[in-house]
């Protein structure tokens, strides 16, 4: 008994060895390291060209409710939806929604779909901002929604970047989607009905880093509500907030996190807030996770 006991422990051990060397080599040679990138670089990063013909094609679904698809800087299709509030005004002010990693543009407007709650309650921001006299505005990510490729699914992506050490896609998945955002900034400001200086972007999760993103990289943006952003390090440098908050200066900002995020740190989330340049910002934090509490809706409607 004892020998055979002592081979099963050689054996554990082995594999335990096994295990630890594998490890390491995935370490050295596959996983992603930090590299810090120059703000100034990762600015020039999200450089874009604004097409002259956007080909905006708008099609109504109920009353004040419409669904449009329009092509993006690099000539990719964008599909979305824009709700107008029951009292009519001269000039509606505008709040654009930013669905979290996974979600469609869908979620703003309905508390489930295709049988799956919307957990986020972001429904609950729209009605609350269309209670208030705004437009609510929002579109499918690149890889989520009516955008989804067969060929390169978003857990392909992610797979890629948390197990092969391949950012390529991830990273150009978000900036291609914050540029997607800013090309429909364009638009909304050449509406007459659209107060283009009176702009919102809200987001959730991944929506909340695209939120911050566009924020910092486009003037025209005036408030900001960023739910539980995702801590992004310098693995993925051009795609994290806290490379770009020195430059979030001109928007009123409120940050909402939680006290235990699994996705960002309570330290990472006061960070990201110290370096966010607004003088007008407020951080709101929770009990709970990454899904906040039913509560924080009151929060978000009572600073629109």
């Amino acid at each position: 008994m004892s020998s055979k006991l002592s081979f099963t422990t050689r054996m554990i051990l082995l594999a335990g060895l096994a295990i630890g060397c594998l490890t390491a080599l995935w370490y050295t040679f596959v996983a992603l390291k930090e590299e810090p990138v120059p703000r100034d670089e990762i600015v020039a990063s999200y450089a874009y060209r604004a097409p002259a013909d956007i080909g905006m094609s708008v099609n109504e679904i109920g009353e004040g409710l419409f669904e449009f698809s329009y092509r993006s800087f690099d000539g990719a299709q964008v599909n979305g939806r824009i709700s107008y509030p029951p009292a009519k005004q001269e000039k509606y002010p505008v709040l654009v929604g930013v669905a979290a990693m996974g979600r469609g543009y869908q979620r703003w407007w309905v508390d489930s779909f295709k049988g799956r709650p919307t957990v986020t309650r972001v429904n609950e921001i729209t009605e609350r901002a269309s209670a208030k006299g705004y437009v609510v505005v929002a579109i499918d990510a690149r890889f989520h929604g009516t955008r989804k490729d067969p060929n390169r699914t978003l857990g392909s992506i992610m797979n890629d970047l948390h197990y092969f050490g391949d950012k390529r896609d991830y990273e150009a998945m978000i900036r291609n989607t914050v540029l997607d955002y800013r090309v429909l900034m364009d638009w909304i400001a050449q509406q007459r009905d659209l107060d283009g200086g009176n702009l919102t972007l809200a987001g959730y999760s991944m929506g909340a880093q695209v939120a911050l993103l566009a924020s910092a990289l486009d003037p025209r943006v005036n408030r900001v509500i960023a739910m539980v952003p995702p801590h992004i390090d310098d693995k993925t440098a051009i795609v994290a907030p806290k490379n770009l908050a020195s430059l979030i200066k001109r928007p009123k900002v409120l940050l909402i996190t939680a006290d235990d995020d699994e996705y960002a740190s309570r330290e990472d989330n006061l960070h990201l807030y110290e370096a966010i340049a607004s003088q007008d910002k407020r951080h709101q934090v929770f009990e709970g996770g990454h899904i906040l509490p039913a509560n924080y809706i009151a929060e978000v409607g009572s600073w629109l």
